[in-house]
């Protein structure tokens, strides 16, 4: 297991130049794109806020609740987008990868956003922005950024800061980038490669994208705690 781990991580950053040179225009900018759509809504989905508070209606009011069920709704939506764009195998793979990033950066900042809106943050605040797409890094690489002073602070931090960092936007979305694209295209494109089925890839791709989503949803919730919602404007 720890090879192939080590195999998807060097594969990931071999191809994320590749990526860059096949769809030119999966840069940084993607993040903020995928960040304004998940938040106002595309298609079909309406807008992570709108979403999620119906939720909490069905919930009755248990934000608890409310949380769990964003969690469970995206899981499978990244379980299907998962499938849908990695059952060519490697014969397409120049083309669904950066389709699986855009779709998973997409559901992954749609989930969190409903998470800190059910917790009682402004979505359309910046500060909080950041923090949801600093939130899809996970935790052991937030972690591990806050160390190395390449971020100032967590998530909730980030959130909930005295004032706006504009310079902070492009680290973190520099950052997210990179961690998805290694994400995506290392680990399931090995884990394909080492099956050489193609069928198999999608199948790998559900569950990776999944699970990565379900971690991502997991500390969102221990992350990003209650805060009181201002009172309505009379």
């Amino acid at each position: 297991m720890a090879k192939r781990g080590t195999a998807a991580g060097i594969v990931g950053k071999q191809l994320a130049p590749r990526i860059g040179k096949l769809a030119p225009g999966l840069t940084t900018s993607f993040v903020r794109e995928a960040l304004h759509r998940a938040i106002a809504g595309v298609g079909p989905l309406p807008g992570a806020a709108k979403a999620a508070q119906a939720q909490l209606d069905e919930q009755k009011g248990d934000v608890d609740k409310a949380v769990h069920e964003v969690i469970e709704n995206h899981v499978r939506y990244a379980a299907a987008q998962g499938f849908a764009t990695n059952i060519g195998g490697l014969v397409t793979v120049a083309f669904t990868v950066p389709t699986n990033i855009t779709g998973l950066a997409l559901i992954q900042c749609r989930m969190v956003a409903g998470i800190a809106h059910l917790r009682g943050y402004d979505v359309d605040d910046p500060r909080v922005r950041n923090a949801i797409l600093v939130t899809m890094l996970g935790e052991d690489a937030v972690n591990a950024l806050v160390k190395k002073r390449k971020l100032p602070a967590p998530p909730m931090a980030l959130a909930t800061a005295p004032a706006h960092d504009a310079e902070l936007d492009k680290i973190i979305s520099a950052e997210v980038a990179s961690e998805l694209i290694t994400k995506v295209a290392g680990k399931k494109l090995a884990m394909t490669v080492g099956r050489r089925i193609p069928i198999a890839g999608g199948v790998v791709g559900l569950g990776a994208d999944a699970f990565s989503t379900w971690k991502v949803g997991r500390y969102a919730d221990r992350e990003l705690l209650a805060r009181p919602k201002p009172p309505a404007a009379r």
